[in-house]
């Protein structure tokens, strides 16, 4: 039984915590040991995205030794790893670029299963620090856009992430007076906040 469990495991590429086993025929030695039978087992793959995602996240953490936990919410197109502690403020990083980058780690490592499970965008936050980036940015694009619409000079902000960047657009896309633009190559791509 165990080496058709392997046998599965290795098939699909995953650890043994990845899927779960039902065994649907123990098999046997058969009648003087001559003739044996195949155990035959069901392995199922559990949520292998979220599972994969977890366990190196978790890894991460530990390498770091980081005093760091965290809760996973899920939806139908996303799983979000909502992460508190001690010392979270080190996987935040500079203006969440720590974060960021561990973001995109996990979902490289959880993409790998692809073919196994139905696909979810993973999102990483750290005691909510994204929503509170988001509103500080929206804050800042409305003074800004008061600044230009006031001086009718316009306004170049420091180079951002393209979600940083996309929140700023967003923020002013409807803006009667304003418009707004990139500019540069990454990693200095910037908005630019201009009168219409």
């Amino acid at each position: 039984m165990e080496e058709a469990v392997n046998l599965a495991l290795q098939e699909f590429g995953v650890p043994r915590e990845m899927v779960q086993v039902e065994v649907l025929d123990e098999g046997g030695k058969g009648f003087l040991g001559l003739i044996s039978k195949q155990a035959i087992v069901k392995v199922i793959l559990k949520d292998v995205i979220k599972e994969s995602a977890k366990n190196f996240l978790q890894q991460v953490i530990e390498a770091m030794k980081l005093d760091v936990k965290f809760d996973i919410e899920e939806d139908e197109d996303t799983i979000k790893f909502n992460l508190y502690g001690k010392n979270v403020g080190l996987l935040i990083g500079h203006r969440g670029e720590t974060l960021d980058s561990l973001q995109y780690l996990v979902n490289v490592v959880a993409s790998k299963y692809r073919e196994y499970d139905r696909y979810r965008r993973i999102i990483l936050d750290a005691e909510n620090y994204r929503k509170r980036r988001e509103e500080t940015l929206i804050r800042l694009a409305k003074k800004l856009a008061k600044q230009v619409m006031e001086t009718k000079e316009s306004v170049e902000l420091e180079p951002m992430s393209p979600n940083e960047r996309r929140i700023i657009h967003m923020a002013l896309q409807d803006h009667p007076y304003v418009e707004t633009y990139s500019e540069g190559e990454e990693p200095n791509r910037r908005v630019i906040i201009a009168l219409k």
